[in-house]
């Protein structure tokens, strides 16, 4: 499997609760915080519900 980063770039204030917890799932939480991962088609997944706040980049 490939690696990626995930780094937060917007808040979480005012999101629905369901992202908020695919945020903390991903080991996120903080705006410029990063967390590299195996791509996953269930990381694949919670990429795809919060594509918005998130920049993904493959390593």
């Amino acid at each position: 499997m490939a690696k990626v980063r995930i780094t937060q770039y917007r808040s979480t204030i005012k999101r629905p609760e369901d992202q908020k917890r695919t945020i903390k799932a991903l080991g996120l939480g903080r705006i410029n915080k990063s967390v590299e991962v195996e791509l996953t088609p269930q990381i694949a997944g919670m990429i795809r519900k919060v594509n918005h706040l998130i920049t993904v980049t493959e390593l």
